[in-house]
């Protein structure tokens, strides 16, 4: 019989090693899309221009209104509609100048520079998240990728088997049964519809990297997984879980936190406006007649007038009273905002510590143990078969179990680096130029 082992010399007898590892170039292609991405993203240009909006607002809503001007012909005979006949007629031309109640204008500006100063914090974390999506894209293409390299290579070994069984089947030599031939088929049909699968799977996601990085979207062909490491790394190699209040000192500092003290910050100053509504609005006014001469030729004076008027806030019950209590629930609703995102961001940090945790452990049994038993058991299997003492099946399905594990590893890996993504996105750190 033609042996099988001769067709597999320098495959299964190669000692396991591990077939992802960190390199550089794909580390370097991972950061060129996260930028095109970022510099392409259509919201942080948007945020940008509410930052701009929200400081012209700023300026604007501190300016005192505008002067009225009033311009008069008073007192006129309708008998004769003439200038000089009545004492009382005059033509006059005054001013009116309002100022708004308490230091309402200096709030209202302080409360847009508030929503203004939100912005920044906002970019930040919608870039933060570009980086999250974008490397969670990349990663689950690259182990499409890896997984279709690592099936393929497998394939030509199952045809030569393949070929192997049909030849001895048809000398009649050796162990060989038909259901043999047809089992080796099969395995091939299942290999070819589980290259299917996973191109299905890549396209999908290079489809979905499309929108972030448009004509770029097409991956190039990697041989490993980007080196991505942890931010923190302390926090998750120690023994010990850290306390919920370790995770409180990191994610106080989240650009999304951040954004949200913003708007606390603007609430509180809107409760502070609120309250200027008690305060009388003042208004100046003033005004000069010019009066013509009488009939007889008499010369008649002009006329000026100034005046001061305010209103009297004191029906304040159900409005000024209203609109405190209103701002007042506004700015409560933020803060829970604020410790509702805390805990969401704590809870998923510690979620991530379990998962990095366990992936750490499945990766060193994949990689010390499983693998290498998987690979002796192969061996063996095809030793026996090759010697006439072993079932064909049992060798073609050894075969598939380390093919499997292969696969699984990598998809191990890329779990492993898409927990790290989601970490390093919970860690990271807004800064504040106001």
């Amino acid at each position: 019989m033609i042996k099988a082992a001769l067709l597999f010399s320098g495959v299964l007898g190669v000692a396991w090693m591990p077939a992802i590892a960190i390199a550089g170039s794909e580390t370097d292609s991972l950061q060129r899309a996260i930028q095109i991405a970022i510099d392409q993203d259509p919201w942080l240009t948007g945020s940008a221009s509410i930052e701009t909006a929200l400081e012209n607002e700023a300026i604007a809503s501190a300016q005192l209104p505008d002067p009225q001007i009033s311009l008069k012909a008073g007192n006129l005979p309708v008998d004769t509609f003439d200038l000089n006949q009545e004492g009382m007629t005059q033509f006059s031309v005054g001013i009116s100048q309002k100022f708004p109640r308490g230091d309402s204008l200096a709030l209202a500006k302080q409360q847009k520079q508030r929503l203004a100063a939100q912005q920044p914090m906002l970019r930040q974390d919608r870039e933060a998240r570009v980086e999250a999506t974008v490397s969670q894209l990349w990663l689950e293409a690259t182990r499409a990728q890896l997984s279709i390299s690592r099936i393929e290579r497998d394939r030509s070994l199952f045809e030569q088997l393949a070929d192997v069984a049909e030849v001895s089947y048809a000398s009649a030599f050796g162990m060989t049964r038909q259901d043999d031939v047809v089992r080796a088929q099969l395995e091939l049909t299942r290999l070819e519809d589980r290259l299917t699968d996973l191109r299905q799977q890549q396209e999908a996601v290079e489809r979905q990297l499309s929108e972030w990085l448009g004509s770029e979207a097409i991956m190039p062909v990697v041989a490993d997984f980007p080196g991505l490491e942890l931010e923190e790394p302390k926090l998750f190699t120690a023994v010990e879980r850290p306390n919920r209040q370790a995770w409180y000192e990191r994610v106080r500092y989240h650009p999304a936190v951040l954004a949200v003290d913003k708007s606390i910050d603007a609430m509180e100053i809107g409760v502070d406006a609120a309250r200027q509504q008690y305060k009388p609005e003042w208004g100046v006014s003033a005004q000069y007649g010019y009066r013509e001469d009488d009939p007889m030729g008499g010369r008649r004076s002009d006329l000026f007038s100034v005046g001061v008027a305010f209103d009297l806030p004191v029906f304040t019950e159900n409005r000024q009273d209203k609109n405190v209590a209103a701002a007042a629930s506004r700015h409560e609703a933020v803060r829970y905002e604020r410790e509702t995102l805390v805990r969401e961001l704590i809870a998923q940090l510690e979620t991530n510590w379990v998962k990095l945790a366990r992936l750490d452990e499945r990766l060193t049994l994949y990689t010390q143990r499983l693998l290498p038993e998987l690979s002796e058991q192969a061996e063996a299997s095809l030793n026996a078969y090759n010697n006439d003492d072993g079932d064909f099946p049992e060798a073609v399905r050894a075969r598939i179990d380390e093919t499997n594990a292969s696969v699984e590893l990598i998809g191990l890996k890329a779990q492993r680096l898409k927990v790290i993504s989601d970490i390093n996105y919970l860690l990271s750190q807004g800064t504040s130029s106001r």
